[in-house]
């Protein structure tokens, strides 16, 4: 039966249990077993060892996958957002950061730093990274060439009065870190078969945080940085890929209920899985959304209002809790959902939002939503996927539309609200993204390319004596870190009543 690693949940003390899969290690783990030189004879030890070193050098022309763990939920009301744990450095050391789709760069903070917090609310260890303290570390200079690539994006500036390549960002809510970049190892543990690797890493570029504003500064809410998913050139997404240590893909299953969920540096296969393709030399994850539907039914708005452009557009964020509609398609959204529920549920305003009071489950009388995009691939909002729920009134529950808008602005801005309870795959090679509906509390298929070129598809504990692979799909399983959560928000606060 496949490799199961079962992670520990509390409300008050963080459990860590992780699965990661094979990284430098070939994949997928399929040996077979060869009598090297004759048993009649003895051989060198340095011959072993250049063996062993030729076969290593091998493993690592194939492409891996990689899963890490997750923690946290979307819920507004825990100060909801999803993290992962990496380990980087020599000794290697963890570091708890938040899982960030739109933007690109790593950053953990670092010793002497200006306003970074010392300690969590969250009953998480805070730990600050110290280039002095780990043997494999070292600056990255403004000579160096992945400096002028980093500055290409916005990601990297040059300082001159040190020769330093440094980094400055700035976030929707107010908040903001500085810094400069680090060279080290990232540690990245394997499977092969059932047993567990953990000698493996690759060396990537993250940023070293030296300053520290906004919320980023809160003990309640502290975390050790921000893991950016993006797809600029210093993204460890980017990174990995270009050293063929990873596919140029990764895909997360964020669990709505309970938290937690499944982030693979690879491909989740699925076969309900649909795709549309990216909005060709954009700096976020964007897609052409075309209509929407409520009860199948398309509402009458201008498609312009969905048009891409350089503050316009429908954006895939998993650092956005909620979700954002474009102003010009707000409304009509609103009104749409309002006049399905009117003889079911009691509309009314709460500091601005449209909220319900409702008597009986919101599935049996709220509508499905479709977000349509080009080519076809189609989201399908469940109730769950489009409401908060805030609390009760007089026996009533009390649901508001969690889709917000921005003043002024015709974005769309599809949050963790939206992206709970899917497979979402982040195809970079491909320049598409896939999602589907899922049960985030069920273990997933991957996919892996081999050094050959071929996709193929591994349960490791269905791996035969004679090194034989069926035609079946890894599964990892979902893990949870821990129940209290962080949320830098993106665009700002959201209250109710």
């Amino acid at each position: 039966m496949p490799a199961r690693f079962v992670a520990g949940f509390s409300t008050l003390l963080v459990v860590l249990s992780a699965l990661v899969l094979p990284a430098e290690c070939g994949f997928p783990p399929t040996l077979t077993l060869e009598r090297a030189f004759p048993t009649n004879h003895g051989v060198e030890l340095s011959q072993l060892v250049e063996r062993d070193r030729v076969r290593h050098r091998r493993f690592l022309q194939a492409q891996g996958v990689v899963d890490l763990p997750v923690g946290g939920t979307y819920d507004p009301y825990r100060v909801g957002l999803y993290y992962t744990r990496v380990q980087m450095g020599s000794p290697p050391k963890d570091f708890y950061v938040q899982i960030d789709t739109g933007s690109d760069v790593l950053w953990v903070s670092c010793n002497a730093c200006n306003g970074c917090p010392t300690s969590s609310g969250l009953n998480i260890p805070l730990n600050f990274f110290n280039p002095s303290g780990s043997s494999t570390a070292s600056t990255i200079s403004c000579s160096d060439q992945r400096c002028a690539l980093g500055a290409q994006s916005s990601d990297s500036v040059c300082s001159t009065e040190n020769n330093q390549c440094s980094y400055t960002f700035q976030y929707g809510d107010g908040s903001g870190t500085s810094g400069y970049y680090v060279s080290d190892v990232m540690h990245l543990d394997t499977i092969v078969g059932n047993s567990m690797n953990s000698n493996s890493s690759a060396p990537i570029i993250f940023g070293c945080s030296t300053s520290q504003t906004g919320d980023l500064t809160k003990s309640d809410r502290a975390v050790d940085g921000i893991f950016g998913f993006g797809q600029q050139s210093l993204s460890v997404i980017s990174q990995l890929a270009s050293q063929g240590i990873t596919p140029h893909t990764f895909s997360h299953c964020l669990r709505g209920s309970g938290g937690g969920g499944i982030l693979v540096l690879g491909e989740i296969v699925e076969p309900n899985i649909v795709y549309s393709p990216l909005v060709p030399s954009q700096p976020h994850y964007n897609l052409n959304l075309q209509s929407i539907s409520v009860n199948g039914q398309i509402l009458g708005i201008d498609q312009s209002v969905f048009a891409t452009s350089s503050n316009r557009g429908t954006i895939v964020d998993s650092g956005t809790t909620l979700a954002y509609l474009a102003e010009g398609a707000y409304d009509t959204f609103v009104s749409a959902i309002t006049a399905f529920v009117s003889q079911s549920a009691n509309p009314v305003l709460s500091k601005g939002s449209q909220c319900y009071l409702v008597t009986s489950s919101v599935s049996s009388i709220f509508p499905t939503v479709s977000l349509n995009f080009v080519g076809g691939a189609s989201m399908i909002l469940k109730p769950e996927d489009y409401l908060i729920q805030q609390n009760s009134i007089g026996g009533a529950a009390v649901w508001c539309i969690g889709f917000q808008k921005i003043q002024g602005q015709d974005i769309t801005i599809l949050g963790d609200l939206v992206l709970k309870d899917k497979i979402v795959v982040y195809d970079l090679a491909g320049q598409r993204i896939g999602w589907a509906n899922y049960d985030c509390s069920l273990s997933v298929n991957v996919s892996a390319t081999t050094s050959s070129g071929k996709s193929e598809f591994v349960n490791a504990g269905q791996i035969g004596e004679n090194g034989s692979s069926p035609n079946m799909a890894y599964k990892l399983i979902p893990s949870i870190i821990g129940a209290f959560l962080l949320h830098i928000s993106a665009l700002g606060s959201f209250s109710f009543l």
